[in-house]
């Protein structure tokens, strides 16, 4: 047990080599005011004097000191005499016998790095002291929290001070030591109010009371030392310190503890707990429960630091060895190395089996293309109207310039292979469009294919980008260009002998079903509901209804009584008043034959029969073509376009990229990258050694 301090002392000592703790050590933090006393309590337990003195902020940065036990017998090379001594970090196996150099030392290491004018720092003094007079244990003495800055001190010193004290003691694995003095109110103790903050529930907070011998006559401190005030887990310890007229008479440290001990033993208050109050007792507390503390943490410690060094590994993999001390034939087939797996990348993303990028959050690669085909594409597709643009007039219009000097019988075939054809063209643009979504999408999944290994080498990264871009552009035409086929196959003939193809038949059946059913309805007009709504195939019609143009009627309109008409029974109407005989017949004079001729406002029962007809063939058709086209895009997509990218994809690569004389060029590193594994590899060898550090616990018996 007596090991594991030491052990976490070389811990410190090698993660302060590169200034910064990826592992949270165990460690006992000292908070407290400017003028609790925490820097006598520090010397107490040294039992030296080697901590700067003076008005205002002494301690400005963080001081790691770090206590040796040796046996009273050691001595030191060269055979030297010398009991105890100090030595920093920053000034390896230099030895400090005389503790008056040290703080000399501390003070000038301090004004290094913080000047002369009271301003304080994070980063840490290591300071080792070995003496048979002292028990194992690294304390961090931090900065007093003050109030009022001095000196050329920012305007915001305390504001300073509390983070860098925030910081030391959010470490989970740190003991925080909250010295106080005595002689105030322990609710207003800034080092407990702080400790609290960070631990609310007082876990690993150690309370220390001060000045225990300046309390006024009559008091004492006995509620606040057995937790009776705020309770803490593992409790309080009370301390005195020596007096300034004590160090000012060069009161030996020995000496002030013998009298700390006759002041416990000897006081009413505190007789019955002198055994657990004092120096000593303290530095034994601070002892046992440090040891306790880092024998839980070090599994955790030495889990961490594995999980570390694997992660540093992958990154050093992944950054591959430096090209520069490369031959050209093992830059060929790092070359080669890296359009692989850039497009083993590509390929998976697409196939739903890239594990790197899988997000738990979006979609993602080909799941993405499989939305663009099913929730945009596809359902838009399915609202379109098959009378979108497409009026009743305009279908008079069609079925009238169809027969051409002809009345016909029947509903001319050529007006609804025009209207069809007007209509399937729409379906064009949004075919075209889902094309430019899917080449989006492929492009966006050659970015998030980029590997850090690809990142190290900015100009093969920006040319791979290049051909795979050029790649999906020169797949982009043909896909286009099938999707063109595709309607000029549909406009090229119109298959109207379609098993799913409503027919003439069945459209003048239907719509004479839908005539006799209104003719029977008690209220309406007899086809007035009917022309206002869309005779499409039970379960098809539109939600919508198609509005007629009311117009003034065409004046003296003709109706057939044969044909089309007399299939809904409707015969030829009289003339409204018969002609007078008249002996002297009127000159008739024509009118002059317009420019624009239009249909007549007035559509005949004839013609809305005849549009009513049109609708329910087109609507009919309409469909047919539709679920064809939304089957063949997605398929013609994946065709020309993404199969075509995921199976030439690394030929291209290659083909494209793969000179000799070009290796140099194209697998040059960023100077990034090179810091990068620098740092990585500086990094992995701290934490190989803090491993070994750690795995020097495995002879003793820390576990139990």
């Amino acid at each position: 047990m007596d090991q594991l301090i030491p052990i976490i002392n070389k811990l410190q000592d090698v993660f302060s080599a590169i200034g910064q703790s990826p592992i949270n050590l165990p460690q006992i933090v000292v908070i407290g005011s400017q003028s609790s006393g925490k820097s006598s309590v520090l010397e107490n337990i040294v039992g030296k004097d080697f901590l700067p003195r003076g008005s205002g902020i002494v301690t400005r940065r963080p001081l790691v000191l770090q206590l040796y036990n040796i046996p009273s017998t050691s001595s030191v090379e060269g055979g030297d005499a010398a009991e105890e001594w100090g030595e920093f970090l920053h000034m390896p196996g230099q030895k400090f016998t005389d503790f008056n150099e040290i703080r000399r030392e501390i003070e000038k290491e301090t004004d290094r790095i913080t000047g002369k004018n009271k301003g304080i720092s994070n980063k840490t003094i290591n300071l080792k002291i070995f003496s048979p007079h002292v028990l194992n244990l690294t304390l961090v003495d931090l900065p007093g929290i003050t109030k009022v800055p001095v000196g050329d001190q920012p305007v915001n010193i305390e504001e300073q001070i509390r983070d860098m004290c925030t910081e030391f003691i959010s470490n989970p694995n740190s003991i925080i030591l909250a010295v106080t003095s005595a002689n105030t109110d322990l609710a207003n103790s800034d080092a407990l109010k702080m400790a609290r903050e960070i631990d609310p529930d007082g876990q690993r907070t150690i309370g220390v009371l001060t000045k225990l011998d300046l309390m006024d006559d009559g008091t004492d401190a006995l509620d606040m030392l057995q937790g009776r005030v705020i309770p803490l887990k593992k409790g309080y310890v009370g301390v005195v310190n020596r007096s300034q007229a004590d160090i000012n008479s060069q009161v030996s440290i020995r000496d002030s503890l013998s009298k700390e001990q006759n002041f416990f033993k000897n006081h009413p208050a505190y007789r019955a707990i002198s055994s657990r109050m004092g120096t000593q007792y303290l530095s034994k507390t601070l002892n046992t429960i440090l040891m306790h503390h880092i024998r839980d943490c070090l599994p955790e410690i030495k889990s961490k630091i594995s999980s570390m060094i694997s992660d540093l590994d992958q990154e050093l993999g992944e950054m591959g060895s430096p090209t520069v001390q490369m031959t050209s034939t093992e830059m060929g087939g790092c070359l080669l190395n890296l359009l692989s797996h850039f497009s083993s990348n590509f390929t998976n993303s697409l196939d739903g089996r890239n594990h790197q990028l899988v997000e738990m959050d979006e979609l993602y690669g080909g799941a993405r293309i499989n939305y663009i085909f099913n929730e945009i594409f596809s359902k838009s597709l399915r609202e379109v109207n098959p009378f979108d643009g497409l009026s009743d007039e305009d279908i008079r219009i069609t079925i009238r310039n169809a027969n051409g000097p002809r009345q016909s019988l029947f509903v001319p075939e050529v007006s609804f292979e025009l209207l069809a054809k007007r209509q399937i063209s729409r379906l064009e643009q949004p075919g075209l469009q889902c094309v430019d979504l899917v080449f989006d999408e492929l492009q966006r999944v050659t970015s998030q294919c980029e590997t850090i290994e690809l990142t190290r080498f900015p100009e093969l990264r920006d040319r791979v980008m290049e051909v795979v871009n050029g790649m999906l552009r020169a797949s982009l035409i043909p896909t286009q260009a099938m999707i063109q086929n595709l309607i000029r196959i549909e406009l090229a003939y119109v298959n109207t002998n379609h098993p799913d193809f409503i027919g003439g038949s069945r459209a003048v059946a239907q719509l004479m079903e839908k005539m006799q059913r209104e003719t029977m309805a008690p209220v309406g007009g007899p086809s007035h509901n009917m022309i206002n709504q869309d005779p499409r195939r039970a379960g098809q019609a539109p939600k919508q209804n198609t509005v007629l143009a009311s117009h003034t009627a065409v004046a003296d309109e003709k109706q057939e009584g044969n044909g089309l008409m007399s299939i809904f029974g409707v015969g030829r109407k009289k003339s409204g008043a018969d002609v007078p005989a008249s002996s002297k017949a009127a000159v008739v004079k024509l009118p002059q034959v317009p420019v624009n001729m239009r249909q007549g406002d007035d559509p005949t029962d004839r013609e809305r029969i005849e549009t009513e007809i049109i609708k329910s063939l087109l609507a009919s058709y309409f469909d047919i073509v539709r679920k064809n086209f939304l089957d063949l895009v997605p398929k013609a997509i994946m065709c020309f376009m993404v199969v075509h990218s995921k199976e030439n994809i690394q030929n291209e690569l290659v083909s494209s990229l793969y000179r000799e004389d070009k290796l140099t060029e194209l697998l040059a590193e960023t100077g990034d990258i090179a810091a990068r594994r620098s740092n990585c590899d500086e990094m992995r060898t701290l934490l190989q050694r803090a491993l070994e550090i750690v795995n020097e616990v495995r002879d003793f018996n820390t576990f139990k």
